[in-house]
């Protein structure tokens, strides 16, 4: 299927690893020119000559923490009139109730709903004045399914959730902009393997154990692979995908029982 993102412009944040890295895998192979971003110079740029040797495409890296606003101006510096955004930012750590102070909250808020909603406002604009936009927000199944251990994530990731419903639905609706989120449930990425101790130890299980326990909840009977997200994500941005907006769309496996 021809996605028509020949030549298009993507910013994808959080990309030098994980499931960001497998968005901008993707879009370069789909032949974007891709602005990949992350926090670690060093690590950033051993991410973008993989990805040119892998596709052979245009790819920019931004060394920048786009929970300021000098990270995000230096990445709209770098790629003033994207066409596509992949917003994306590290998880908060998991824990409970009486783990999360102010400074807590206010760290999962910066990091998972401030800094899309910046990003957004200034891309927006251009979006609608060229008649085309894809943003594509990395959110959580625990949007839908909360995680006890995750609830500074259930949390900001919500907010965003309700953000985009009512923005998505606005008069860039009928100017060839979407908002979408993609919602992941457990893929095999250094995420899953930095919470599964947590959960592990509150249940008494060995990380071994809780893998297995969670591997053998989810339908399809394993964790999902980031080529997977990435493909889907690129839908997303793609032609074809001209008709959706404002929605929550799951890649879990079919670990998620409910029916909206």
């Amino acid at each position: 299927m021809e996605l028509g993102l020949k030549g298009k412009k993507a910013i994808v944040c959080a990309s030098s690893q994980g499931l960001g890295y497998a968005c901008a895998l993707v879009l370069a192979q789909e032949g974007c020119e891709v602005f990949i971003n992350g926090r670690n110079a060093e690590k950033l740029q051993q991410a973008a000559e993989k990805l040119r040797r892998q596709t052979g495409a245009v790819v920019i890296e931004v060394a920048a923490d786009l929970n300021t606003d000098e990270g995000r101006t230096a990445l709209l510096l770098a790629c003033a009139e994207p066409d596509i955004l992949i917003n994306n930012n590290a998880g908060p750590p998991p824990g409970q109730l009486a783990d999360w102070d102010h400074a807590a909250w206010m760290g999962a808020l910066e990091s998972n709903l401030l800094s899309a909603a910046m990003l957004m406002r200034q891309v927006i604009p251009g979006m609608r004045l060229r008649k085309f936009g894809r943003i594509v927000n990395i959110t959580s199944s625990s949007v839908k399914s909360p995680i006890d251990v995750l609830g500074l994530s259930n949390g900001a990731r919500s907010g965003l959730t309700g953000f985009v419903a009512g923005t998505s639905r606005s008069k860039i609706a009928g100017q060839g902009v979407t908002i979408n989120n993609l919602l992941p449930g457990k893929f095999d990425t250094d995420r899953i393997r930095a919470t599964l101790p947590a959960m592990a130890q509150k249940q008494g299980k060995t990380v071994d154990e809780m893998r297995a326990i969670q591997q053998a909840q989810i339908p399809a009977g394993r964790y999902g692979t980031p080529q997977e997200f990435g493909a889907i994500c690129a839908f997303l941005c793609s032609q074809h995908a001209a008709y959706m907006t404002g929605q929550n769309v799951l890649a879990d496996g079919g670990a998620y029982t409910g029916t909206y």
